[in-house]
């Protein structure tokens, strides 16, 4: 099909399948010789071609099946001549348009550049909320349905193809290495701001298509395109009925549109792909930026300066020179001493010469071992074991105590606090903390307060009396007067000894 691209005469069977491509745009089915002679000039081709050549090149065509060939009996031909040049007309057959249209979708292809519109996302929009209105209204004309579903297919189309190339000027532009590199650096940082751009709302673009595709799905997408093959008004073929083949189509464009922004298989539609893509873009682009600035931000490097030195050893004259250029170039030692500072900066000024400043004492070790100060053996580390023991021992102490101070506070049920008596340090302390904690927490409808303590293992219920009353605690440290409540302290889980309270 595409033979006519190649070899010597490429360029006149182009020119001649462009001619019948002109002709059909104007409605001209069939062209002579002659037609084609003037058609030639109408696109392009000026240069002299004989009537031989001009014949052999739509007989090739005739053979790769791109013409077709039918004699003209309708004319009335006055002399010989005249027959020979009228009498057959060419014409483009399926294969040839199909050529033609390849060979123009190529060129305009490497003629066009990929962009990312929001704008067609935008008409996306628009398309199915016009659809979505006119399936809700039965009185709506199928031609209007068939004409606003041609659109969305196109700017869906659209996208696709924009999209596609776009994507693929990208990742050349990644993988480009221009000589120019104030062009190259003005190109990316262009492509940066433009995916930036793109990306603005593009989330709330895409949620916007998202939601339209599914109202129109809701109203049923096979009503849809039953109304738009009713307003298509397909014409009848040799072949067969059109239809079943024209809503294939239409169900497959539809299926695009679904994986773009809502796919029906649970996977991740490709509009966010398109923002991880772009966004991964300008990270990659920056990070060029970066390296390029810093390129041009240092102005040599370590293999310029060895490339420069083997130049020089290179231009050497003699032997001696060679040495003293040796001890020259690698006998330096480095700069450590560079970072040091007087003990008190404040008296040499930031504008003072290095030859006039007063000198700076730089430790012996810095030029031996790139230390300034000598480092001698740590310090052995303390056996901690004897500590560690004495907090265990005087944790498990505390913990003793503290059970031995709630078995004598805890109660079989609410007892006045005033029957606690008296009570030692210890035993004392838990018993304030419990009250504190209790009253400062709400009473409930029957006046109680409900606490527990931290660790959980103690509950404190304290009552008001009815008669109120006061209690009196006594300690080996004094004693403690006030109101007197009834309270029951319990340890969940933990059975009591049977007339522990009355021991006490």
């Amino acid at each position: 099909m595409f033979r006519f691209t190649t070899g010597d005469r490429a360029e006149l069977y182009g020119a001649i399948l462009q001619a019948f491509g002109a002709a059909n745009e104007r409605l001209e089915t069939a062209l002579g010789l002659d037609d084609v002679r003037v058609r030639l000039r109408t696109v392009g081709w000026l240069d002299d071609v004989h009537d031989d050549d001009l014949q052999d090149a739509l007989r090739k065509l005739r053979e790769w099946q791109l013409l077709d060939v039918v004699q003209n009996h309708a004319e009335n031909y006055r002399t010989a001549e005249e027959y020979e040049r009228r009498n057959l007309q060419y014409s483009l057959t399926r294969r040839g348009e199909a050529a033609f249209a390849g060979v123009e979708h190529a060129l305009s292809v490497l003629a066009s550049t990929g962009a990312l519109q929001t704008a067609v996302l935008e008409a996306i929009i628009d398309r199915l909320d016009t659809l979505y209105v006119l399936l809700g209204d039965p009185a709506s004309p199928d031609r209007r349905v068939f004409s606003t579903l041609q659109e969305l297919e196109g700017h869906l189309e659209a996208l696709l193809a924009n999209t596609k190339a776009f994507n693929g000027e990208l990742q050349r532009l990644l993988r480009a290495e221009g000589a120019d590199l104030e062009t190259f650096r003005e190109v990316k940082a262009a492509t940066v701001a433009y995916l930036q751009e793109f990306l603005v709302n593009l989330d709330q673009r895409g949620q916007a298509v998202t939601s339209a595709v599914q109202r129109v799905e809701e109203c049923g997408v096979s009503r849809l395109h039953e109304r738009a093959l009713r307003g298509a008004e397909l014409p009848p073929t040799a072949g067969g009925n059109p239809a079943p083949a024209w809503l294939e189509r239409r169900r497959a464009r539809w299926e695009g549109l679904q994986a773009w922004f809502r796919p029906t298989d649970g996977s991740r539609p490709r509009v966010e792909q398109l923002h991880d893509v772009a966004r991964r873009a300008i990270v990659t682009l920056l990070q060029v930026l970066d390296r390029i600035t810093e390129s041009r931000r240092r102005s040599s490097s370590a293999v310029q300066d060895f490339r420069e030195l083997a130049r020089w050893f290179a231009a050497a004259p003699t032997e001696d020179d060679l040495h003293r250029l040796w001890s020259a170039a690698f006998g330096l030692g480095p700069a450590r001493h560079a970072h040091l500072a007087h003990p008190d900066p404040e008296l040499v000024p930031p504008s003072s010469s290095w030859a006039e400043a007063p000198p700076v004492e730089v430790s012996t070790l810095l030029r031996t071992s790139g230390r300034t100060e000598r480092f001698t053996r740590t310090g052995r580390v303390r056996d901690i074991g004897g500590l560690k023991a004495a907090r265990a021992e005087r944790a498990r102490k505390e913990r003793a105590e503290l059970e031995a101070a709630w078995d004598v506070l805890g109660t079989d049920g609410p007892v006045r606090l005033s029957d606690f008596g008296v009570l030692d340090d210890a035993v004392f302390e838990r018993l304030l903390d419990l009250l504190g904690r209790a009253l400062a927490v709400r009473p409930d409808e029957g006046g109680a307060r409900r606490t527990v303590t931290s660790d959980g293992r103690v509950e404190v219920v304290l009552r008001p009396l009815p008669e109120g009353g006061r209690a009196v605690l006594r300690t080996p440290r004094g004693r403690l007067e006030g109101p007197d409540f009834l309270v029951e302290v319990r340890r969940p889980g933990v059975a009591r000894n049977p007339g522990q309270r009355e021991a006490r």
